[in-house]
């Protein structure tokens, strides 16, 4: 996903490794969405694989959702052996959402 304009809903799968994810929430501006360092697709049948890049071989782990720290998140719907990132920031685990105590 070079540059493109990312909507929620729209599932990309990575051709470095098994991961499958599906955008939660995207900024309005065009993102570098990549897994294993390789730009994700939206091709979830065809199969065209590439290499991971080293530095990008750290995996998303099943049902975790991953963010930027802004914009963007995503949920891994298939666990995989590639990092998320945007371009050459990783994405990170974003962590549970606390919930208002009920004194």
């Amino acid at each position: 996903m070079t540059g493109e304009l990312l909507k929620p809903g729209i599932r990309l799968r990575s051709t470095t490794c098994d991961t499958q994810v599906i955008v939660v929430r995207a900024p309005s501006t065009a993102q570098d969405l990549r897994c294993g360092g390789v730009p994700m697709t939206r091709d979830l049948d065809g199969r065209d694989p590439r290499p991971i890049v080293p530095a990008f071989a750290g995996g998303a782990e099943l049902g975790k959702r991953y963010t930027d720290g802004g914009d963007l998140e995503v949920l891994v719907t298939k666990a995989g052996q590639g990092t998320l990132s945007i371009g050459s920031e990783p994405l990170s685990v974003q962590g549970p959402k606390r919930l208002p105590s009920s004194d």
